[in-house]
């Protein structure tokens, strides 16, 4: 275990679990972009854990009433922006690392606020174009008798 800024967090993969087998690669990348909660997430009051957990539900809720057509652009996207500034506010407590380099890398270092923000900035723009996408090709499909 090593140390940032007085939180202790595991160290980066080396050695063998660098040459893992991608879908476990991919499997570990996925839920460290989509779950902003570390270790430290478990040590927190169980409201403060419900909470969150909570939160991370109704955003999802938010983003199928989207898809089904019930919940308009901009009401999903104020929720997508409450969630960024949680996972932000999150992420410097629980996971206050950046990943440095390439993906094949898996080299971290510690992260200060712009670095997080960009990061998550980055990340849930990338992901929420992509869902806003899959949104619209649905509502296409149900027009033309697909759905």
């Amino acid at each position: 275990m090593g140390k940032l800024r007085g939180v202790k967090v595991a160290e980066p993969e080396t050695g063998d679990s660098q040459h893992a087998p991608p879908g476990r690669r991919l499997r570990e990348e996925i839920i460290d972009h989509l779950i902003p909660w570390g270790p430290q997430f478990l040590a927190r009051r169980a409201g403060f854990r419900a909470l969150g957990i909570g939160f991370a539900v109704v955003v999802t809720v938010a983003w199928l009433l989207a898809a089904a057509g019930r919940l308009r652009a901009t009401a999903v996207i104020a929720w997508w922006v409450g969630w960024s500034v949680y996972e932000v506010l999150c992420r410097r407590r629980c996971k206050p690392w950046v990943w440095e380099g390439f993906w094949g890398t898996r080299k971290r270092r510690p992260a200060d606020l712009p670095d997080v923000v960009f990061y998550v900035a980055t990340k849930n723009l990338l992901i929420g174009a992509g869902l806003f996408l899959a949104v619209k090709l649905f509502e296409a499909l149900a027009e033309h008798g697909y759905g």
